[in-house]
């Protein structure tokens, strides 16, 4: 008896006996019991994960999508923007070179309209000076008039008075 147990004590195997159906029959209903467990609660909660799946990576697809073409659409719209802009600088800078130009042309007419002022002033005060210098002389020089007798003085006061 003593080599029966040994026997038993080295061998955990020959333990269980002639039960090892029972033990996968247990095995095999615990397993059954579980997936149906399983199966009834996706039935009562009405979800099933890997229709959720399905569904959320469809409605991330849509989103991504209709984010594309807002993308697409905000791209479109930057272009149109973007080439309204310099659609608008070309035009603001075609004035700009105007403005420029008409600029120069008009301080070149004032720098020529004020050569032509000094040119005048400059006439102007030599023709003062030279009538001042012949005013000079001619009251340095008294003038030899003859007198007229006296009636012809009053006569020819009367015809300016008469002429006038």
């Amino acid at each position: 008896m003593i080599d029966l147990a040994e026997d038993t004590r080295s061998h955990p195997l020959l333990r269980l006996g002639a039960q090892p159906i029972a033990l996968t029959a247990a095995a095999l209903l615990l397993l059954i019991a579980g997936v149906t467990s399983i199966a009834i609660w996706r039935v009562y909660t009405g979800s099933a994960p890997e229709t959720d799946r399905v569904v959320a990576s469809r409605q991330l697809q849509a989103r991504t999508a209709q984010a594309s073409e807002q993308l697409v659409e905000k791209t479109k719209g930057l272009e149109a923007t973007q080439q309204e802009s310099i659609d608008q600088l070309q035009v603001v800078q075609d004035q700009l070179q105007s403005v420029k130009r008409l600029l120069a042309f008009q301080q070149a007419d004032t720098k020529r309209l004020s050569e032509q002022v000094t040119t005048l002033n400059e006439s102007i005060d030599g023709l003062r000076q030279s009538f001042a210098s012949a005013r000079a002389t001619e009251a340095e020089t008294p003038s030899v008039t003859r007198r007229k007798p006296a009636r012809h003085r009053v006569h020819a006061s009367a015809r300016k008075r008469s002429r006038g």
